[in-house]
């Protein structure tokens, strides 16, 4: 019997790029000039990876991201509670990381910081331990996640932003920048300040979602009853559940509040807690 062939992964590695042997790296992969890849990375068909690039620990990288020169991805947690374990970075694919953007592995054995598909992470950007990135989150120049926060789907996050630890940003919202976050942000809606502040519904951001017009109308009742009726958030929830009419974005805002363990921003004429 005639040996079936071996199908050699494409790849475009330079000269002068530290890859470990053990490196799992896909087809029409290109890695750029000195850039490091640790023995436990994967990288995903299509992927680049720009010069001075490190990419170690239990790293994988999903297919066709982009990332651009001197970013840092699965290096060892800023956490003084971490102790060596293995632990790991999952991205997702269609994934874009700018410049000196830094992802730390996970503080636990087997925990995992994740960041999702078709997100944007720009310059200087830094996503800590045990974070959880949505998909299409974009982060500006600068922002920061501090450990285990939680991004959801197509948030914007601002230049400068300081998130808080355990803090938990809800889907569709956008935070100015420059602002320091404190409290979760409810789905849906703009914050900015210092601390931020709710100051309207992100209703830019749900139309380019493709929210249909009787959710966009439920989500202006919903925002309404949180921020402008003087109810506390107990109350308002209470008050959601019996008036809304049900639909899939008033629930997830619903099962979000109903989760918020550092209490919620709130807006900046309202002082009910």
């Amino acid at each position: 019997m005639k040996p079936e062939s071996v199908v050699i992964p494409l790849r475009k590695i330079h000269e002068t790029a530290v890859v470990h042997p053990n490196a799992r790296i896909g087809k029409d992969v290109e890695i750029g000039p000195y850039a490091v890849i640790g023995e436990n990375v994967l990288i995903g068909d299509g992927t680049q990876i720009g010069a001075h690039v490190v990419v170690e620990g239990w790293t994988s990288i999903g297919k066709n991201c982009v990332i651009y020169p001197s970013a840092s991805i699965g290096a060892d947690p800023q956490d003084l509670k971490f102790r060596g374990e293995k632990s790991y970075v999952f991205i997702g694919d269609n994934t874009k990381i700018r410049e000196f953007a830094t992802i730390n592995r996970a503080t636990g054995e087997g925990e995992e910081t994740r960041v999702g598909s078709n997100c944007l992470l720009m310059a200087y950007t830094h996503v800590a331990h045990n974070c959880v990135v949505g998909n299409h989150v974009v982060m500006s120049n600068a922002a920061t996640l501090a450990g285990h926060v939680v991004v959801e789907d197509r948030a914007v996050i601002g230049g400068l932003a300081g998130i808080h630890q355990f803090v938990k940003i809800g889907r569709n919202t956008m935070v100015g920048g420059a602002s320091k976050v404190v409290q979760d942000i409810p789905p849906f809606v703009i914050v900015d300040g210092h601390p931020a502040k709710v100051c309207g519904l992100n209703s830019v951001g749900i139309s380019r979602a493709g929210v249909s017009d009787v959710a966009r109308r439920n989500l202006k009742k919903a925002y309404k009853i949180l921020y402008r009726s003087g109810l506390s958030l107990a109350q308002a929830i209470a008050v959601m559940e019996q008036d809304l009419e049900s639909c899939e974005e008033v629930e997830h805002m619903l099962r979000f509040l109903r989760n918020a363990e550092r209490g919620i921003c709130r807006g900046r004429k309202d002082l009910n807690d």
